[in-house]
């Protein structure tokens, strides 16, 4: 997950255009103000639009890392319903995935929501 939000922070930042930077610097801004005004709003966008996608990856990730080699977890627990075919076991463990995966995006929305509230 790291690199995905990685490139897409530096995406962001590449996106500013020159123009706009040179004009925030005729404007008087040293480079604290640069980075504060104009090159952080840039990159928040592409920071929440790769966390939307990096963070249902990252856990499913784990999950699937339980699921393989753990003695704990909800992968674990899957694995386990899964080798005794107990398939109500399997889809219970899928949906606590699945109710996870939610609630962390909907804090990842809230976040959102409130760190780009002058974005329209």
């Amino acid at each position: 997950m790291f690199f995905v939000v990685f490139f897409n922070v530096h995406q962001g930042v590449r996106d500013v255009g020159p123009v706009l930077v040179r004009h925030v610097r005729m404007l008087g801004a040293n480079d604290r103000q640069l980075l504060r005004q104009v090159y952080l709003p840039a990159a928040t966008t592409w920071l929440f639009s790769s966390l939307h996608a990096g963070v249902g990856f990252a856990l499913v990730g784990a999950v699937v890392g339980e699921y393989l080699g753990a003695s704990r977890g909800v992968g674990y627990l899957i694995s386990r319903a899964e080798g005794v075919l107990d398939t109500t076991g399997v889809f219970a463990g899928m949906a606590v995935l699945g109710r996870l995966v939610l609630a962390v995006d909907v804090r990842v929305r809230r976040l959102e929501r409130h760190m780009l509230r002058w974005k329209p």
